[in-house]
């Protein structure tokens, strides 16, 4: 039996991409769709003393139906101004020392690339190093490209060979569970709900930051507060 799930690449996602990420077998990144303003493609959030704050990556939207596959950074200085925010805020977290030198490095790297698609990849893959997350990470269009919306995720279900496709809550209001049965793929829903407050900076407590949140604040115990990532 193999398990994938489809989603569109999100800036260093919360737990709960990640605990998807280590529920399937394989995981397609799903960026040969819109890209949208003010949604998690290019921003997500951290704590601070004076509450959350996001951290957007600048980028140009040159036209509505542009792919985040076809986003492009608009200033190549933003790498330095989230990596300084994330110290200035994280440095006393216990797990800091931990991990902070593979973050610092990470981006590094990301500050010396163009496409938004490739900066979310190389946080997403190094997050999942990170967390011992073996999954294989695809690309969409590593596929066949075939038809609308629905058709495309079936499409990309049976060419990957997956038996169960794992979505996420948010896509029962339009799934079409028949049109994935009628290929001998069963539909499974991911639940977010359960998660354990966990010794957070900064309260009150908030479940909707970025992974690096709780991998600051705990270190090697991160795991204890995720359903799917084992160490």
């Amino acid at each position: 039996m193999k398990k994938i799930a489809i989603l569109q690449s999100n800036y260093i996602p919360w737990k709960g991409y990640f605990d998807m990420i280590a529920a399937v077998d394989e995981f397609i990144l799903y960026d040969d769709v819109q890209f949208t303003k003010n949604d998690w493609r290019n921003r997500n959030k951290i704590k601070t003393p004076s509450g959350v704050q996001w951290l957007s990556i600048p980028v140009r939207q040159e036209r509505l139906d542009q792919k985040i596959s076809e986003t492009k950074v608009s200033d190549r200085r933003w790498a330095d101004k989230h990596w300084k925010t994330i110290k200035q805020n994280y440095s006393r977290a216990e797990g800091f020392s931990t991990y902070s030198s593979i973050i610092a490095e990470t981006y590094q790297q990301a500050s010396e690339l163009e496409f938004l698609s490739d900066i979310n990849l190389l946080f997403i893959r190094t997050i999942c190093k990170l967390a011992n997350i073996q999954t294989t990470i695809s690309l969409c269009t590593d596929y066949n490209l075939i038809g609308d919306r629905m058709s495309r995720l079936v499409s990309l279900c049976e060419q990957a060979s997956a038996s169960v496709y794992v979505s996420g809550p948010a896509a029962k209001s339009y799934l079409d569970e028949d049109a994935f049965l009628k290929f001998g793929i069963t539909v499974e829903w991911m639940d977010y709900s359960g998660y354990k407050e966990y010794p957070q900076l900064y309260p009150p407590f908030e479940h909707g930051v970025s992974m690096i949140d709780l991998l600051f604040n705990l270190g090697l115990q991160y795991s204890s507060y995720m359903k799917f990532v084992k160490t």
